[in-house]
């Protein structure tokens, strides 16, 4: 949910309808999603959720140089790092380009529009089990 440089920092998951700022977390060289009103805890998503930012999204691949992705609407996704820790957030725009969450300019807004749906093997153990149609060997016995 959050990288794996931020599991020192207080975090949540994130809500539908929120808006969520990109910030540097104290004591790391992290940045990543928060909420407006709590700066200093790390907003989690999952692989899937949708953002609309205000403006299109900026990101630095150095100091210097700003960049423009030219997109306001963005997925939240993982890339496979080369090296275990690095960097695994990211926003996949509708390109297809990624963009590292850690590169994005701090100060943009966000907000979650949608939140992926939750896969039904995830889900097994609070719903009950669908038959298959088959009956199991209890019904046979007569």
């Amino acid at each position: 949910m959050c990288d794996y440089s931020l599991h020192a920092v207080a975090f949540r998951p994130a809500k539908v309808g929120e808006t969520l700022v990109i910030t540097g977390f104290r004591g790391t060289s992290t940045r990543g999603f928060a909420a407006k009103d709590q700066p200093g805890v790390a907003v989690c998503l999952l692989p899937g959720t949708e953002l609309a930012f205000e403006q299109a999204v900026k990101y630095s691949l150095r100091w210097f140089s700003t960049r423009h992705t030219g997109f306001c609407v963005a997925r939240f996704c993982k890339v496979e790092p080369r090296a275990s820790e690095q960097h695994r957030d990211a926003l996949e725009f509708p390109d297809g380009s990624t963009v590292l969450v850690n590169t994005m300019s701090e100060g943009q807004h966000a907000r979650v529009i949608q939140l992926p749906v939750v896969g039904q093997e995830q889900n097994v153990g609070n719903r009950p089990q669908k038959s298959s149609g088959m009956p199991n060997e209890a019904e046979l016995t007569v």
